[in-house]
């Protein structure tokens, strides 16, 4: 990519994620474009769909989730790794309102823009939780799919008005069903 076109593919990037961040994931083409003080094609040429634009955007949030997979790995134990990874995960999903339903949509659908971004951020926390399983810290009963809809859930809840006041009591309710063998006090030191 050209150093001009690449210049205009990043300012697009950040005026979408302002758009987004304050509209959530039925934010406007039309206005992200207007924001961007560009025409609607010029957007489209840059993303062709609006999944193509939160692929995008989502991109660098999985790298960083699965950056600090490894290193939670290397450093935590695994039951607490998988807790603390699961925290971040939960609040990556609270990055744009809506963006939970768009991932756990595109993780049925390989042709979708966003399978790949809801298939590695599934593979890792799979990865995780094989690990606390292994150690018999991790419920035995699940996988990384069940893990996901756990995450998207928590990240649904927190969307509601009404429960979004009991998002880290509900986070504590789910981290303790997911570990064996541990007190909730310590789910609570974990995350």
């Amino acid at each position: 990519m050209r150093a001009d076109a690449r210049k205009n593919h990043s300012h697009l990037l950040a005026v979408a994620c302002e758009v987004v961040t304050e509209q959530g994931a039925d934010a406007s083409m039309r206005e992200i474009a207007r924001r961007a003080d560009v025409g609607l094609g010029t957007l489209q040429r840059h993303f062709r769909t609006r999944e193509a634009l939160f692929e995008a955007l989502l991109h660098l949030q999985v790298d960083a989730l699965t950056q600090k997979a490894a290193e939670l790995e290397t450093s935590s134990p695994p039951d607490e790794a998988l807790v603390s990874w699961f925290r971040e995960g939960v609040a990556f999903t609270h990055s744009y309102s809506g963006v939970c339903a768009l991932l756990a949509s595109a993780h049925a659908d390989p042709d979708s823009a966003l399978h790949a971004s809801s298939t590695a951020l599934q593979l890792v926390g799979a990865r995780l939780l094989f690990r606390a399983q292994a150690e018999g810290t991790a419920r035995a009963d699940m996988d990384g799919v069940d893990l996901f809809a756990l995450m998207s859930a928590l990240a649904w809840l927190a969307d509601q008005p009404g429960f979004a006041p009991r998002g880290d009591h509900l986070f504590h309710l789910i981290a303790s069903a997911i570990l064996t063998n541990r007190p909730s006090n310590d789910v609570k030191k974990a995350a």
